[in-house]
């Protein structure tokens, strides 16, 4: 053999190798990243072959699965009162990824979650029976929020403080889901709903934080009782009338200016909502001190799945001493989601533990059994004392004068033991946007014994600027919601 025709061969031999190689590396690294391409259409063709799983909401399922017609996507996604539950279930679309609990338990409603294989399946390689979602949502407290939110853009949310299991997650206005199922419909739907100017995608309650406004108060009053700074709520307090930011020539002013608020101890400054009080704890205990109760509550937090992940509230750093104040009345650049201010008042109602919420209570495989259990979680490491159970007495005390006799009477119920507290958080330039309103409690049956947490968040309504306050536009939703999960 020649010179050239060995150095010809030995090339060919090279590319040969070469081929072989990329071979190898398409099918066994590229071609799973391919497989699960967002645009390979095997992929959707696979997922909708045959009815998904469902999410089931009191024992019944709250979706579906509808064969389709002259579509390779063999089904598609129905919903049982889509509007209702949009807010705990996303979608699941031909077109669009999921969202929400569909996009969370994906794998395990389309069966491709491996903890659902049988032996079976492993050996012959096929999609397992698909699983379901079994939430924590109450039907009742569900639909009690949405007709009591109505028109009002808004969220609303409910918690057990002893379990942690979430009642209702709400946001107004909604939207169907169903509208977003069928590849061959949905471009439109998404159009319009995305240049919907009202954003009913957006998740209020989970996904939206907003400046809490006076709610904000119980965190500073129980980072007071808990530092020493106060002995109990009915202390007298340290706290000019009128109050002048530090460093400013601005008067922290009350909204109600003939209310009992210099000196006022914890108990009267919930009662009235007094600012001065507030803004000036938040000074003499100083932002880090206020900060460290806020993020034992929750906030900061930017891994809160439940399981859904929920925008961190948060409580700023960096601030000087007028901007602490602000602070301290939940301005400034303070925010928090309907989800974390129901913590806050299931924490206080639970005796100053948190235990982490969740709004699915387990998955199941296709026969029922238990893939896994996340009440047991949250009841086990997922609690946290994050206050004395004395500082949580006093705070309810405090809480259920504010209902009996100051600013959230609109939340009183026959029966129940209420506490609560109003917020009416200013937004804009100078205050220029209508305030959101706010209004955040527990309520205990006197009977039963049994228990909700609630925070209610009004965005927007048809009220006059002057009407918009807590007690009138967020406390009677909060009461329905109790009312309901109470009853």
């Amino acid at each position: 053999m020649n010179k050239t025709i060995r150095q010809a061969s030995v090339f060919a031999l090279l590319l040969v190798l070469a081929l072989l190689v990329r071979a190898t590396w398409v099918q066994f690294y590229d071609g799973k990243a391919l497989a699960d391409d967002n645009d390979n259409r095997r992929n959707a063709i696979e997922t909708y072959s045959r009815p998904l799983g469902n999410i089931i909401v009191a024992g019944n399922a709250i979706t579906g699965s509808a064969r389709t017609k002259g579509s390779d996507l063999a089904y598609k996604r129905t919903y049982t009162d889509g509007r209702l539950y949009a807010a705990v279930t996303g979608y699941a679309s031909q077109a669009y990824a999921p969202t929400q609990l569909e996009g969370i338990y994906h794998d395990l409603l389309n069966g491709t979650d491996t903890r659902l294989k049988t032996v079976l399946d492993t050996v012959t390689g096929e999609r397992a029976e698909p699983g379901d979602v079994i939430t924590t949502i109450d039907p009742a407290v569900q639909k009690a929020a949405y007709r009591a939110l109505g028109d009002n853009k808004g969220a609303a949310v409910a918690l057990d403080p002893r379990t942690g299991r979430i009642l209702a997650v709400v946001s107004t206005p909604s939207y169907d889901p169903s509208a977003l199922t069928d590849a061959n419909t949905a471009g439109a739907a998404w159009k319009r709903l995305t240049a919907d100017k009202e954003k009913p995608l957006t998740n209020r309650a989970l996904r939206q934080p907003l400046p809490p406004g006076s709610t904000f108060k119980l965190v500073v009053a129980a980072a007071a009782l808990e530092d020493g700074l106060y002995r109990n709520v009915d202390e007298h307090t340290d706290s000019p009338d009128p109050y002048t930011l530090p460093g400013t020539v601005q008067v922290l002013a009350n909204e109600n200016r003939s209310a009992p608020c210099r000196n006022a101890s914890i108990r009267v400054a919930l009662q009235y909502s007094c600012n001065n009080v507030f803004g000036h704890m938040a000074v003499q205990l100083g932002q880090d001190k206020v900060r460290a109760m806020a993020e034992k509550f929750g906030f900061d937090d930017d891994q809160q799945d439940v399981p859904v992940r929920a925008y961190a509230s948060v409580y700023p750093s960096g601030m000087d001493k007028a901007q602490t104040a602000l602070s301290g009345i939940g301005q400034f650049d303070v925010t928090a989601t309907p989800l974390q201010m129901a913590m806050v008042s299931a924490t206080i109602a639970n005796g100053g533990k948190l235990v982490s919420p969740h709004m699915v209570s387990r998955t199941t495989d296709s026969g029922g059994d238990v893939v896994k259990n996340y009440d047991d979680d949250a009841e086990g490491s997922g609690t946290e004392q994050v206050l004395s159970s004395a500082t949580a007495e006093q705070l309810r005390s405090a809480m259920e004068t504010v209902v009996k006799d100051g600013t959230g009477t609109n939340a009183l119920i026959d029966g129940v033991t209420v506490g609560g507290k109003t917020g009416t958080a200013q937004h804009g330039e100078h205050n220029s946007k209508t305030p959101y309103a706010w209004f955040t409690s527990y309520g205990r049956s006197d009977s039963g014994g049994k228990q909700v947490a609630v925070a209610v968040m009004v965005e927007q309504s048809d009220a006059a600027r002057s009407e918009v306050s807590g007690n009138g536009l967020a406390a009677p939703v909060a009461r329905a919601m109790m009312r309901a999960a109470l009853k």
